[in-house]
């Protein structure tokens, strides 16, 4: 059993596993969107957004803040390009984002040993979920007890016209 275990090993050893998600994690960055399996995929969401978490981090921190965040993830990611691409362009486009960075979406199952498969995004990149980059409007949750507000009616030309008369 596998009670209190967080780490899905996915068949490999440390080294072959870390190396195997940073190796995603670059693509991820790189692509805004890969084609995995599933467990792979959600390997990958553990990995992937604690890291974006750092890189948003940037705006609000010192100077050596900012440097120590850029060698820890570069010390997961061990991709210069993929670090810069991170830090300039995602931190700035997540930046308002409370979490949540990665989206999953499952795909079906592969043709040749039946697995099953799943697409991994950004979820700022993807401009049918939310067309135009419009994010969706902020709602709070209401009781039922509260009620809803009733609109008065407007007052029309009409009436004001056959009063002035």
């Amino acid at each position: 059993m596998r009670h209190g275990k967080k780490v899905n090993h996915l068949g490999r050893k440390t080294a072959h596993r870390k190396s195997m998600l940073a190796n995603m994690a670059c693509s991820l960055i790189e692509h805004k969107r890969i084609n995995t399996t599933e467990a792979k995929a959600k390997a990958l969401r553990k990995f992937v957004e604690p890291l974006i978490t750092k890189a948003k981090a940037e705006n609000n921190t010192t100077e050596e803040q900012n440097m120590h965040n850029r060698r820890v993830v570069f010390s997961y990611l061990r991709n210069k390009y993929a670090v810069t691409e991170l830090f300039k362009e995602i931190s700035v486009k997540v930046a308002d984002r409370p979490g949540g960075y990665v989206r999953i979406i499952k795909l079906g199952n592969r043709q040749g040993d039946n697995a099953p498969m799943a697409m991994v995004e950004l979820v700022d990149y993807n401009e049918l979920y939310n067309p135009n980059g419009n994010k969706a409007k902020k709602t709070t949750r209401r009781s039922r007890r509260g009620g809803a507000k009733k609109a008065e009616a407007p007052v029309t030309d009409v009436e004001t016209s056959q009063e002035e008369e």
